[in-house]
C-alpha cells in the first residue's frame, strides 16, 4: 500500500490477528489487523490499554512509511466492537482475554451457542454449564474477567468520548485504573500533576468537556497553583501576589469567559486558609508559594544559620607553615587570593571559593584538598553533574560522584537516604559547579551533613543559576554571612586565551574582542557575522561544521557542541538538530533508526537525557551516543560513558537529538569546540549570565555566530531577577558567627 506525501486520516475495522508488541506500562503496541476481503496483515501502532487477538476494532489514524517494515498506521483513535465472525468469536475469546478460558475452552463454546456467545457470557453466564467440563467457580472466573474487560472498555470509550487522545488516555488507566472515569470527572487537573506530558491546558480541556464550569473556583485553584509551578520553571520560589494575579487571569480568560482578579484574589485567600498556599509579607510585598518550596526555603535559612554557629580549631601559624612547604615541595606559587582561600578553609565551618574562568579555582581547590588530607580528614567530593564531577576527581585525585548518588536516591521512595537521621561519613566536604543547585537540593544536602562537617562550596557566581527554583549560590555570596573568597586575578596562562579574556569582558559588560574567522586564525575565539537572517545562520553553522571544523584538524561528530538560547525558531534546537543530524549523522542503509513524533532516532545520534530518571540513574542533561536500535524488542541502548541504558520505545520522549542543546543544558559540561548563535530571534533569552555561560563551556575553540547588535543586547541584559528570600531570611536569623577571615 503506497503511503501518500501528505499524511491523510483514514478509519479502518479488521480484526486483531497478532500482538508483536505491547508495553503493560506505556501501552505502546505494534499488532497485525486483518481487513474485511483480503489476506494480507496490516501493521498497527499506537497506544492501547488492553489489546488482545481476535478483538474487532475500529480505528482512526494516518499512514507512516517505516524505513525497515513499510506501511504502517498510526492509530490516534480507536473503539472495540464485537466479533461478527464465529472465528472472529473463537479467537477472541481464546487470546487470554479472559481468565479461565483457553482456545480449547473456547472452541468448544462457540461451537455451542455460536454467534450468540458474546450475548450469553454478557447477559445470562449460568448457561456456560451447558458445556461439559465448565463448572460454577469457572463461570465466576469468566464473569469477573469478563466485567474487567468491559470496565477497561468503558474508560477508554469515556476519555476517547471526552476528547482525550489514545496515547493519554491509555497513561490515565495506567495511573487510575477502574478509578479513571471518577478522577477526570471529579478532579480532571490532578491529570497535570500525576502523569508526565499533561499539563494545565491539557487537563483544563479535559475539564471543560466533562463538565467543570470556566468560573469554578475548582478551576481557578488549579489555575493559580499552575501558575506558581511555571514560575519555578523560571527560577523562581514564589511570586508577588499582584504578578501572580495578573498571570493567572491571563491563564484563565478565555473567549467565552473573562477571569475578575477579585475572583482570584478570593481563591487564593482561601487557599492561604487551607494551607495550599503559604504568604510571606515581609520585604513591603506580599509573596505566595507552594508550600513545599516555602518551608524548603525557610528550613534552608534555618540549617546554614545553625552550621555557622558552631566554630572549628586551627593552628593558622601551622596551616601557613604547611602552605609553605607544600608550595615548595610542588615548585608552585599561590597568589594572595588563593592562599587566602587555603588558609579560609582550614578553620571554617562553611566556605564559598567563586570566582572567574583562569583565576585558579581549581588548582585552589586541589591544594585545599591536600591541607585537609594532611589535616587527617576524610573528605567526600560531589558535584550536581555526571561530567562535572568526573573533572573534580580528575583534578584532586579522589573519587567523586553526582550529588544524587552522594545522597543515595531511592527510586521507591523518591527521596534521598541520607538526610539527618542518616548523615553523611565525612569530616570535609566539597561541592563543585554550585551554581546549579536548586533550593531543594541544596536543602537535602546542608541536612545530610554530620554536624562537624567542614563545607567547601565552589561555584561561578556569574553563570547561569540552576534550571529549578532559587538563586542559592547568589544568595548566600549576597548575605555577608558566609567567608567568601573571591578569585579575581587572571593568571598569565589563561590570560593569553581569547575565551578567559572575553568572559570577563561579557562580565564587566563590555563588548568582547572578537577575531573575525579566517581560514587560519589565530584566536581560541571568533565571530562570524552569519548574515542578517536566521536561515543564514543554519546555512553559516552547516558550512562551518562540514568545512571548517575538518580544515582544523577536529571531527563534529566527537570535539563540536552546538549551543542555543532557546528551543524554538530556525535557529533553536529543535530545527538545528534535524538539520545537523542530517549533516553529522545521515541516514545509511547499515544504521537503525525508530521514529517517535516529529523525531528520527539513528544509530549514532548524540542524545541527551530530558528528565532525572531514578531507576535508570541517569540524568537531565546527561550526553549519550545510541549505540543500538532493536526494532524487535522495541529498545534503543544508549551509552552514556561507560554506562549503557536501555530505553523502550514508550520512554524515548525522556531523551532528545543533543547534537545542539540549550545553554541551560550546558551548565557543568565543556566541549572542546562550542558553536554558539546569537541573534535577534533570540531576543527574549539574551543576557549576560547566558552568553558568559556559553563561552566558557568551550575548552579549545568557541565560535559565536550571529549579529553585533545580539551581542551588544546579550552584554548589556543583566537578565531577569529571581524572586527568592534565602538571602533575606539567612540575614533576620540572629548570627552569633562573626566573620572568620585571618589577620594577615
Amino acid at each position: 500500500m503506497p503511503v501518500p506525501a501528505t499524511p491523510t486520516t483514514e478509519t479502518l475495522t479488521g480484526i486483531v490477528e497478532r500482538i508483536t508488541f505491547h508495553s503493560s506500562e506505556s501501552g505502546y503496541t505494534v499488532a497485525r489487523l486483518k481487513l474485511p476481503k483480503t489476506d494480507n496483515l496490516t501493521t498497527i501502532i499506537g497506544n492501547f490499554a488492553n489489546i488482545q487477538p481476535g478483538q474487532t476494532l475500529q480505528i482512526t489514524g494516518f499512514w507512516r512509511d517505516h524505513p525497515q517494515y513499510g506501511p504502517q498506521l498510526q492509530v490516534t483513535h480507536y473503539t472495540e466492537t464485537k466479533p461478527a465472525s464465529l472465528t472472529g468469536i473463537e479467537k477472541y475469546l481464546g487470546s487470554g482475554l479472559i481468565k479461565g478460558v483457553g482456545p480449547v475452552t473456547a472452541k468448544r463454546i462457540v461451537n455451542h451457542f455460536g454467534l450468540e456467545t458474546l450475548d450469553i457470557i454478557e447477559n445470562n453466564v449460568e448457561r456456560l454449564t451447558e458445556i461439559k467440563g465448565i463448572g460454577k467457580k469457572r463461570i465466576e472466573q469468566i464473569a469477573y474477567a469478563w466485567e474487567q474487560q468491559k470496565a477497561i472498555k468503558e474508560v477508554m470509550m469515556f476519555l476517547q468520548g471526552h476528547g482525550v487522545s489514545t496515547v493519554y488516555a491509555t497513561k490515565i488507566y495506567k495511573q487510575y485504573g477502574t478509578g479513571a472515569i471518577a478522577t477526570v470527572t471529579e478532579r480532571p487537573y490532578q491529570l497535570a500533576e500525576d502523569i508526565y506530558g499533561i499539563g494545565f491546558l491539557t487537563a483544563d480541556k479535559i475539564a471543560e468537556n466533562v463538565g467543570i464550569p470556566l468560573e469554578s473556583k475548582f478551576r481557578y485553584k488549579a489555575g493559580i497553583l499552575h501558575t506558581l509551578t511555571e514560575a519555578t520553571s523560571d527560577g523562581h520560589c514564589f511570586l508577588p501576589e499582584s504578578e501572580l494575579v495578573e498571570k493567572a487571569k491571563t491563564l484563565l480568560t478565555k473567549d467565552e469567559h473573562e477571569a475578575e482578579a477579585a475572583s482570584i484574589l478570593a481563591v487564593i485567600t482561601q487557599m492561604q486558609a487551607d494551607k495550599d498556599l503559604m504568604k510571606d509579607g515581609a520585604d513591603g510585598e506580599v509573596a505566595l508559594y507552594k508550600p513545599s518550596i516555602f518551608h524548603t526555603e525557610q528550613n534552608l535559612a534555618q540549617l546554614l544559620h545553625q552550621r555557622l554557629i558552631q566554630t572549628v580549631e586551627a593552628d593558622i601559624p601551622r596551616v601557613r607553615n604547611w602552605i609553605q612547604r607544600f608550595t615548595q615541595s610542588r615548585q608552585i606559587q599561590l597568589s594572595q587570593q588563593q592562599q587566602l582561600a587555603v588558609e579560609t578553609s582550614a578553620y571554617s565551618q562553611m566556605m564559598i571559593l567563586t570566582g572567574g574562568p583562569g583565576c585558579g579555582k581549581t588548582f585552589t581547590t586541589a591544594t585545599i584538598v591536600e591541607l585537609w588530607k594532611a589535616m587527617g580528614k576524610s573528605i567526600l567530593l560531589a558535584a550536581p553533574t555526571g561530567r562535572a564531577a568526573q573533572r573534580l576527581g580528575e583534578v584532586t585525585k579522589l573519587p567523586a560522584q553526582t550529588l544524587h548518588r552522594l545522597l543515595e536516591f531511592d527510586p521507591k521512595t523518591m527521596d534521598f537516604l541520607r538526610d539527618e537521621d542518616n548523615p553523611l561519613k565525612c569530616d570535609a566536604l566539597i561541592i563543585d559547579e554550585s551554581s546549579m543547585l536548586d533550593i531543594f537540593l541544596a536543602y537535602s544536602l546542608v541536612k545530610a551533613l554530620p554536624e562537624n562537617c567542614q563545607l567547601l562550596v565552589v561555584g561561578d557566581a556569574d553563570q547561569l543559576p540552576s534550571v529549578g527554583p532559587g538563586n542559592i549560590l547568589k544568595d548566600l555570596i549576597s548575605s555577608g554571612k558566609i567567608p567568601v573568597v573571591k578569585l579575581t586575578q587572571v593568571f598569565r596562562q589563561a590570560a593569553q586565551s581569547a575565551i578567559v579574556t572575553a568572559a570577563h569582558q561579557i562580565n564587566q559588560g563590555k563588548l568582547p574582542q572578537f577575531e573575525p574567522i579566517s581560514n587560519s586564525p589565530k584566536s581560541d575565539c571568533l565571530w562570524h557575522g552569519g548574515g542578517t537572517q536566521p536561515e543564514h545562520g543554519v546555512q553559516t553553522i552547516c558550512d562551518l561544521v562540514e568545512h571548517f571544523i575538518p580544515s582544523i584538524g577536529l571531527t563534529p561528530t566527537k570535539d563540536l557542541q552546538v549551543l542555543c538560547p532557546m528551543s524554538r525558531g530556525l535557529l533553536g534546537t529543535r530545527n538545528l538538530n534535524k538539520v545537523l543530524q542530517e549533516l553529522i549523522n545521515p541516514p545509511t542503509p547499515e544504521k537503525t533508526e525508530v521514529v517517535r513524533g516529529a523525531t528520527i532516532f539513528r544509530v549514532g545520534d548524540r542524545v541527551i537525557q530530558q528528565t532525572n530518571d531514578y531507576k535508570r540513574e541517569v540524568f537531565n542533561g546527561d550526553l549519550g551516543i545510541i549505540n543500538s536500535i532493536d526494532t524487535t524488542e522495541q529498545e534503543v541502548v544508549v551509552n552514556f560513558g561507560e554506562r549503557s541504558i536501555t530505553y523502550d520505545y514508550p520512554d524515548l520522549n525522556e531523551i532528545a537529538l543533543a547534537w545542539s542543546i540549550s545553554i541551560h543544558k550546558s551548565q557543568g559540561s565543556e566541549y572542546p569546540v562550542v558553536i554558539l548563535p546569537l541573534y535577534m530571534q533570540h531576543y527574549l533569552m539574551l543576557n549576560r549570565n547566558l552568553f558568559y555561560t556559553g563561552i566558557t563551556r568551550a575548552k579549545k575553540l568557541v565560535i559565536v555566530v550571529g549579529s553585533k547588535k545580539a551581542i551588544s543586547i546579550a552584554v548589556r541584559n543583566e537578565g531577569q531577577q529571581r524572586y527568592t528570600r534565602l538571602q533575606s531570611l539567612f540575614v533576620e536569623l540572629r548570627s552569633i558567627c562573626p566573620s572568620m577571615l585571618p589577620s594577615r
